[in-house]
């Protein structure tokens, strides 16, 4: 990825607010009903992250959101990449966020299948998380 795409990437997101949605506005009623919501997960630390997700699928199965889009940026401006202690792939969120799911039972048994998010949506820096549906 090069310094333009970035900028690019950037310009497009401050051009088009209406595209991201507001996360404290989750719950709230809306006119419309939602079945996809997207949440950005830039400067959350891992432990952050996790609390946050566990709560925005919880919250998410309630509200018949059917698909989340996770914001997890790239991990490239990581200052931990040279601390030989710190794994390269499981101090960025785009790793540990799958995991943390994966490894939590209770979270796994609501999640139908989690993707990469296509280019245009974000593409390595975000993920799908399709959502399975409440039976009632």
């Amino acid at each position: 990825m090069t310094k333009d795409s970035n900028q690019k990437d950037w310009e497009n997101f401050l051009n088009n607010p209406s595209d991201v949605f507001d996360k404290d506005n989750i719950g709230k009623n809306n006119q419309k009903k939602l079945t996809k919501y997207k949440f950005d997960f830039h400067g959350y630390s891992i432990e952050d992250a996790n609390k946050k997700i566990e709560y925005l699928i919880s919250k998410s199965l309630e509200e018949g959101i059917e698909e989340l889009l996770i914001v997890t940026g790239k991990g490239i401006h990581s200052n931990r990449k040279d601390d030989i202690y710190v794994s390269k792939d499981y101090n960025k969120l785009q790793s540990t966020l799958p995991e943390f799911i994966k490894n939590n039972s209770e979270l796994s048994s609501k999640i139908q299948k989690i993707r990469q998010a296509p280019e245009e949506l974000g593409g390595s820096g975000a993920l799908i998380l399709k959502l399975k549906k409440i039976k009632e």
